[in-house]
């Protein structure tokens, strides 16, 4: 585990919680606060791109300890969630692509939840050679629970925010990710 990974990673840093200086008050930044307030005005998209990785990161693991009672990993529940996501049941082919992963990673997500009795594998009706991925009952009462935990680490995540800045924030995101370019495998 790196330092960025530990959960002092997470805390605020001794610039302050908006990144800025200590007031005449509290003295002149020195040591690590100097250094980040130099990167800051070096490479501020550098240092934005850090803090989403450190948010990134922390979102990993408070959803992670959420679905662990459940008994699921974050990848198996986006691979539920998707499979679920379908209106007739999906080819391992497709999941793949939908999760932009490559096959062999999905076997290994379908493989656990099928042990799990969260899936199950089914002959395609009109190939033989095709398998398709439905979701059981089980896989449908889990996808209730991890919800409920999913909203749960949103919570914890968001907390700081006010109503307004979680509507920014939310603007902000869906900015990024609409004006993402699609990645060919």
């Amino acid at each position: 585990m790196d330092a960025s990974d530990s959960p002092a990673a997470d805390a605020p840093d001794a610039a302050g919680p908006a990144g800025r200086s200590p007031s005449p008050e509290t003295g002149p930044a020195t040591g690590p606060a100097l250094d980040r307030e130099h990167e800051r005005d070096r490479d501020p998209d550098g240092m934005l791109a850090e803090q989403l990785l450190r948010l990134t990161r922390r979102l990993h693991r408070i959803q992670s300890r959420q679905l662990e009672p459940i008994g699921i990993t974050p990848a198996q529940f986006r691979l539920l969630r998707t499979v679920a996501s379908y209106d007739a049941a999906p080819r391992m082919a497709d999941l793949a692509q939908r999760l932009d992963v490559v096959p062999r990673a999905v076997t290994t997500l379908v493989d656990a939840l099928e042990a799990s009795g969260r899936v199950r594998r089914a002959p395609d009706p009109d190939s033989r050679r095709v398998v398709r991925i439905r979701i059981t009952d089980e896989g449908r009462a889990t996808l209730r629970s991890l919800r409920n935990a999913r909203r749960a680490a949103a919570e914890e995540i968001l907390a700081p925010l006010t109503a307004e800045q979680r509507e920014v924030l939310g603007g902000l995101l869906s900015a990024l990710v609409d004006g993402m370019p699609e990645r060919h495998c």
